[in-house]
This record gives C-alpha cells, sequence and structure tokens, in this order.
C-alpha cells in the first residue's frame, strides 16, 4: 500500500468516513457528490490533526502538470553552463517550478536519450543548450508542441523561442581590439565545428582580420571542441610554431583554462610572450596574475529571460509566438593584450 493511500485511510479512520468521501474532500469536489459541509469540516480537520500533505507529483500527473522543468546541457563542468544553470535552477524556484538537470557531455545520442527521458517523467517544459549539430530531433518537439526553449546554441530552421549571444559581435570586437594593439599573427582556438556559437566566433574572427586587410590563414585556426584538452594541447602546438603568433583568441573558458595552463609550463609569461583573449568572463578571469582580456556573455540574463520565455510558453498552451533573442557581449579590457610597438608589428606582418 502506497504512503499517500495509507494517509487517506488514516484521515478516514481518524474523521469516521469513506476514503472516497476523504479523496473527495481533499480535491475540492465536495459540492459535486453532495458531500455534507459537517462530514467535510470533520475529514479537513482530520487532515490538519496528521499533518495530511498530498502527493504532488501524482496529481500533476492527474492535471497533466507537474510544475517540473527539464533542462538538457552540453557539459555541467563548463563555468559558463553551470553559472547559467544556477540561475536557471534560482527562476524557475522563483516561479514556482522545479528543475531536473540532464548533461550530455556534448554527445548528441545521450542529449536525444535525456529529452526522451524528461518527456516520459511528464515535464512541463524544456530549456535546451544543444550539442547543437543536428536538430532533427527538436523539430520533432516542435511539431508536437512542446514548450521548448534553446539557449547559447540554436538552429535558423527551427521555429522555436532561443536565447543566445551575438557570437560574432562579441568575437569581432574581440579580434579588432588586438589587431588596434598591433597583433597581426592571431590564433585561433575554436570550439565544435558547426554549432552556432562557433561559427559565430570563427566567423567574426575571419572577417575582423578581412578588415585589416589581412587574408585569413587557416594554418592559424586551430581547435574541435570547447573542452579543456583542446585549449592544453593546441597551444603546445601554437607556442611550437617556428613562426609563432603574437596572440592566442581562445573561444570558450575552458579552451581558456587549457591554454594558460600550457603557457605557463612552457615558461612563458602572458601578455609579454604571448597575448590572450578568451570568449567568456570566467569567475577566476580577473584574479590572475595578468587579468585577462575578455569577451563577456550577460550569462544571468540568459538563463532568467529563457526561463521567463519557456513559463509562458506553458501557461499559454503553445499559443505565444516564438522569440529569438540575442543579448550583446561586452569586450572587457585588462592586462593580457600586449601593445606591440610599431617594430614588433613590423616583424610579425613580416
Amino acid at each position: 500500500m502506497s504512503r499517500l493511500a495509507s494517509t487517506i485511510n488514516d484521515i478516514a479512520n481518524k474523521a469516521g468516513a469513506s476514503v472516497t468521501s476523504v479523496s473527495r474532500v481533499l480535491n475540492n469536489k465536495a459540492g459535486k457528490y453532495r458531500i455534507s459541509k459537517e462530514t467535510a469540516k470533520r475529514i479537513l480537520k482530520a487532515a490538519a490533526e496528521l499533518d495530511y500533505k498530498p502527493n504532488e507529483l501524482a496529481r500533476g500527473l492527474r492535471l497533466k502538470k507537474t510544475h517540473t522543468i527539464g533542462l538538457v546541457i552540453p557539459d555541467i563542468s563548463n563555468p559558463f553552463f553551470a553559472y547559467v544553470t544556477r540561475n536557471i535552477q534560482r527562476v524557475a524556484h522563483e516561479l514556482g517550478y522545479s528543475l531536473v538537470v540532464c548533461d550530455t557531455d556534448e554527445n548528441l545520442p545521450l542529449e536525444l536519450e535525456h529529452i526522451n527521458l524528461l518527456m516520459s517523467k511528464g515535464v512541463d517544459g524544456l530549456v535546451i543548450m544543444p550539442v547543437g549539430q543536428d536538430a532533427r530531433h527538436l523539430k520533432r518537439l516542435v511539431k508536437e508542441s512542446v514548450p521548448l526553449v534553446l539557449v547559447d546554441r540554436c538552429f535558423d530552421e527551427l521555429d522555436t523561442s532561443s536565447v543566445v549571444v551575438d557570437n560574432y559581435a562579441g568575437a569581432f570586437t574581440g579580434i579588432e581590439h588586438l589587431l588596434e594593439c598591433g597583433h597581426r599573427r592571431i590564433a585561433i582556438i575554436q570550439g565544435l565545428a558547426n554549432t552556432y556559437s562557433n561559427t559565430g566566433r570563427v566567423q567574426g574572427y575571419t572577417d575582423a582580420l578581412k578588415k585589416f586587410g589581412i587574408r585569413p590563414d587557416p594554418e592559424l585556426i586551430f581547435g574541435g571542441s570547447f573542452r579543456e584538452e583542446t585549449g592544453y594541447n593546441e597551444t603546445k602546438r601554437i607556442l611550437s610554431m617556428s613562426e609563432r603568433p603574437t596572440a592566442i583568441f581562445a573561444t570558450s573558458d575552458l579552451i581558456t583554462l587549457g591554454a594558460l595552463q600550457a603557457i605557463n609550463e612552457m615558461g612563458l609569461d602572458v601578455p609579454n610572450d604571448i597575448s590572450v583573449l578568451a570568449f567568456d568572463d570566467t569567475d577566476f578571469a580577473p584574479f590572475l596574475k595578468c587579468p585577462l582580456t575578455v569577451i563577456a556573455q550577460p550569462k544571468e540574463s540568459m538563463g532568467e529571460i529563457a526561463v521567463k520565455l519557456l513559463v509562458d510558453q506553458i501557461k499559454g498552451r503553445g499559443k505565444q509566438q516564438t522569440q529569438k533573442i540575442i543579448l550583446k557581449p561586452n569586450l572587457v579590457k585588462r592586462n593580457s593584450v600586449k601593445r606591440l610597438v610599431q617594430k614588433e608589428v613590423a616583424v610579425a606582418h613580416a
């Protein structure tokens, strides 16, 4: 016998009423089934004395509402995703929703598995930070009118709400800053190819170079994932080049962390030996021996907006128009970019 049934039985025994009458009174249906006010009062008094608490999950399933949101993220070890998750949790709680978090480890089949699991648990809606290389499984959710908001990585062909940062503008502004400081040979360590965020950052990098009359060099484009080991291994390669770049553009906080470790291991100094520009402002960035110049994302706003968009969808039962919210990143200048003198610029450009 379940805990819920035994509790109702306790109330029934204490109130001298049937289990059916207790259930109807507790579900505010006493009037519908003509249960006397005296009996209803006796049942409610017994429930209060027994400190009865209804099973909200069971009730939610009956009403087809669980007040639960599913959150799917690519990598919880990434400080960016961890920070956004924390804010999603905070806002969801404020709005009366619980959160179930699933980590895909940047694995597309695992993402699909987690989404199916969350749907089977009856979540009211989904916030997904997708791996971002395939949208076929997400199209199914849209077709079935599942309340859905994408965060950080989206698909232009998908008719669903999303909250993203202007990756192109952020990268363009950051590379422009490096160029204005005299850097001409700039390496980029990119993240996962063919994803919304990575494509925008690489395009911003190449277009800023072109603006300054510099042809992008494919040999200076490194990487292939947003992980720390990518930053570490690719920085080792960059620093071992015969014609070493004067600056590295790290396109994620974990890539930055790996890059800094490699630079330190090779006995080099930021920014005197190599300048570093990072996409995203990690908590440690201002407190390093050389505080990092970064392209800061509005992480708190992303999570907050995403939850509110989703709750509007849930309450409106899919009647709201989809919205694509594009947030502006901000270049924060610190000390990790060296301003090259004219002689150094000429050597780097040669």
